[in-house]
C-alpha cells in the first residue's frame, strides 16, 4: 500500500501540473480534468487488456455488479478529484481525498461484514482530526472554497464504496481484471463528456506526461487491490493516509505552498494515528500466533 500511495502522489503531482494554470509550469496547457481522466484510462485500459490476453483471464470477470459498481464509483470519485487538484492547493485536496479511507472502513462493516477493534476508531478519529486540520483549518495563505471541500468529500465517499467493492472481488476475480474495469467504465463516459465540454491538443512533453500518469496510475491500482485483497480494508486503510504527507511535501517544494501552523499540528495527527494503529495491529496478530 505504501508504493501504491507514492505512485499516486505522482499522479497527483501531474495532474496538478497539467491542470492548474496558475502552477510554476507556464509553458504546459492548462487541460480540462475530462480529458486527464480519459487519458488516465485509454492508457490503463490498453495495459489491462494486453495482460488479461496474455493470461488467458476472461475478459468481463465473474462478479460482473461489483465490478461494475468498483468501476462506476471509482470514475466519480476521481473524476471529482481532479476537479478538487484543480481548484484547491495540492496539499488541501489530498488530504481531503484521504477521509475515504474512514468511508471504506464504515461502509465494510455493512457491506463486508468487517470488523473493527473500538479502540482503532480513536487511532482513525486522530488522523481524522489531522486532516480536518490539515484541510479545513487556515492550512495556507489562500481561502479554502467551501463547495470544493464539499466537492472533495463527495470524491471520498464514492472512493470508499469503490475500495469495499474491490474486497468483494477479491475473491472471485483477479487483481488486475479489478483493476481494469474503472477505466473499462470511465473512458467511454469521459470520452462523451469532453467532446461537449472541449478538449487540448497534447504538445511536447506534455505526451509523456500523460502516459506516466497512466503508467503510475496502473502500478498504484494493482498494488492498492493487491493490498485489499491480502488483508482486511481496517489494516489496509490507514496506511493511505502516509499520502497526505507526500502531498504536503510536494506542494511545499514544487507549488511553494506555504502551510501554517494548523497544517504542521494536523500533520503530526496523521502520523500519530497511523503509527499507533500499526502498532496495535502487530501486537494483535503476535497475540493470535
Amino acid at each position: 500500500m505504501l508504493l501504491s500511495s507514492f505512485c499516486f502522489a505522482l499522479v497527483n503531482l501531474i495532474v496538478k501540473i497539467l491542470s492548474d494554470s496558475k502552477n510554476a509550469f507556464v509553458d504546459i496547457q492548462n487541460y480540462p480534468e475530462f480529458e486527464l481522466v480519459f487519458f488516465r484510462c485509454i492508457i490503463s485500459l490498453v495495459i489491462c487488456f494486453s495482460i488479461i490476453r496474455a493470461k488467458k483471464i476472461p475478459f468481463f470477470g465473474v462478479n460482473k455488479k461489483w465490478l461494475f459498481t468498483r468501476g462506476l464509483a471509482g470514475s466519480i470519485g476521481l473524476t471529482l478529484f481532479f476537479f478538487t487538484l484543480t481548484n484547491l492547493q495540492l496539499a488541501v485536496a489530498t488530504t481531503i481525498q484521504y477521509l475515504s479511507p474512514i468511508f471504506t472502513i464504515i461502509f465494510a462493516i455493512y457491506l463486508n461484514k468487517q470488523k473493527v477493534n473500538p479502540i482503532q476508531w480513536l487511532f482513525f478519529s486522530v488522523s481524522m482530526l489531522g486532516i480536518v486540520t490539515i484541510g479545513l483549518g487556515k492550512a495556507t495563505a489562500a481561502p479554502v472554497d467551501p463547495f470544493w471541500i464539499l466537492i472533495g468529500i463527495i470524491s471520498a465517499v464514492f472512493s470508499g464504496i469503490a475500495y469495499n467493492a474491490i474486497i468483494k472481488c477479491s475473491t472471485t476475480d483477479e487483481p488486475i481484471t479489478v483493476v481494469m474495469y474503472f477505466p473499462l467504465v470511465a473512458a467511454p463516459i469521459t470520452f462523451v463528456l469532453l467532446i461537449f465540454t472541449g478538449y487540448v491538443i497534447p504538445q511536447g512533453i506534455e505526451w509523456l506526461l500523460l502516459l506516466l500518469i497512466g503508467i503510475l496510475t496502473q502500478i498504484a491500482q494493482i498494488c492498492m487491490t493487491r493490498a485489499f485483497n491480502s488483508e482486511s480494508a481496517s489494516k489496509v486503510t490507514p496506511v493511505k493516509y502516509v499520502g497526505a504527507i507526500y502531498a504536503v511535501s510536494i506542494g511545499f517544494f514544487i507549488f511553494d505552498e506555504k502551510l501554517s501552523l494548523y497544517a504542521s499540528f494536523g500533520i503530526i495527527l496523521v502520523l500519530l494515528g497511523v503509527i499507533l494503529n500499526t502498532f496495535f495491529k502487530n501486537i494483535g496478530l503476535k497475540e493470535k500466533k
